[in-house]
């Protein structure tokens, strides 16, 4: 069986950068307030002056990843797009990477798992090119939480917390012992209204009830997150499918030369490093520049863990996600 391995990444994030201070003069926040609670001092949102979109942010992430990789765009075979943020309800954004990158006609999947849907797509691909269906996939993680936060005190809770970007890998068929070793994937629906958006949607409320009503208090369509539960729950998982990936492949903790965790909040990082007694170059962190950017924040920060020099040939990588669902997951990577 073959084995797949990250040859190439990439990211974008937009040059729109909105520090804490910025925030306070939208609602009642102060950066004393966000940072104690999440470890965020900025993020990064996209402007609509500048066309940007999920798929247009991706789409530059994917062009970098794929000119690192050393491949030619129709070296592609498939496309996993992970995103809670699609430009269109449908069809999703895997379409028109393929279209932007005029690349030949390949297959193309969208991921909607939010927050571990970068892990959930890396599975996927993973398993394709073990399978040796496919040999060059794409796998992008973007989001643009922006154009749709509530940017009023009454939204605070959630929108200081969530940026914008995009990051992504090719992942290429291998056939030596490095690359992806396993990746395992997990969900709990009896959680899911702790972290949602339930509206439009066909099952809650659609489009047309939302303008009949022209509701001004109306929050269905923004975001909900029951922080503190959220928070107690990721923990627990996050420990639970780190010890699943190294145990499934006899490896322990202190074989992990890198864990990258999805960046939702700095303190269940810290919680997490804490836990596992790793020091601060054994987790790579991005959250205070970028804010958790969902599915894009693992792809955003592996990437820059890497151009950074901190992830060396032979290095054992740990990602893990938690999120809305819920769902969680690990990769366990020899790089």
């Amino acid at each position: 069986m073959y084995t797949s391995k990250i040859i190439g990444l990439g990211k974008y994030v937009p040059d729109n950068v909105v520090t804490n201070d910025d925030l306070s003069k939208m609602m009642d926040t102060n950066d004393e307030w966000i940072q104690e609670r999440t470890g965020i001092k900025e993020r990064r949102w996209a402007e609509k002056s500048k066309g940007e979109t999920t798929t247009t942010m991706g789409v530059k992430a994917a062009k970098i990843a794929i000119e690192r990789a050393g491949i030619d765009k129709d070296e592609i075979d498939f496309i996993v797009f992970a995103t809670l943020s699609p430009d269109y309800y449908f069809p999703g954004p895997g379409v028109f990477v393929q279209e932007a990158l005029d690349i030949k006609t390949v297959g193309a999947i969208d991921i909607r798992n939010q927050c571990s849907g970068f892990i959930y797509a890396l599975s996927v691909a993973d398993n394709f090119i073990k399978a040796g269906m496919y040999k060059n996939i794409l796998v992008i993680g973007a989001e643009l939480h922006s154009y749709g936060l509530d940017k009023t005190t009454r939204g605070r809770g959630i929108s200081v917390i969530f940026g914008d970007g995009a990051g992504a890998v090719v992942l290429s068929r291998s056939e030596n012992d490095k690359g992806i070793l396993s990746t395992h994937l997990h969900s709990q629906g009896k959680y899911a209204d702790e972290l949602v958006l339930k509206a439009p949607g066909m099952g809650n409320r659609w489009v047309s009830d939302i303008v009949a009503d022209n509701d001004p208090d109306d929050v269905s369509y923004y975001p909900y997150m029951n922080g503190q539960f959220v928070f107690k729950n990721a923990v627990v998982r996050f420990s639970e499918v780190i010890n699943e990936g190294l145990h499934s492949n006899n490896l322990s903790v202190s074989d992990i030369n890198m864990l990258i965790p999805h960046q939702a909040n700095l303190r269940i990082s810290q919680f997490i490093q804490r836990k596992f007694k790793l020091n601060d170059s054994q987790v790579y962190n991005n959250i205070q520049r970028y804010g958790n950017t969902t599915a894009a924040s693992i792809p955003i920060a592996l990437t820059e863990a890497w151009e950074e020099g901190k992830i060396s040939e032979g290095d054992l990588v740990v990602l893990a996600a938690f999120g809305s669902g819920f769902t969680w997951g690990s990769s366990i990577i020899r790089w």
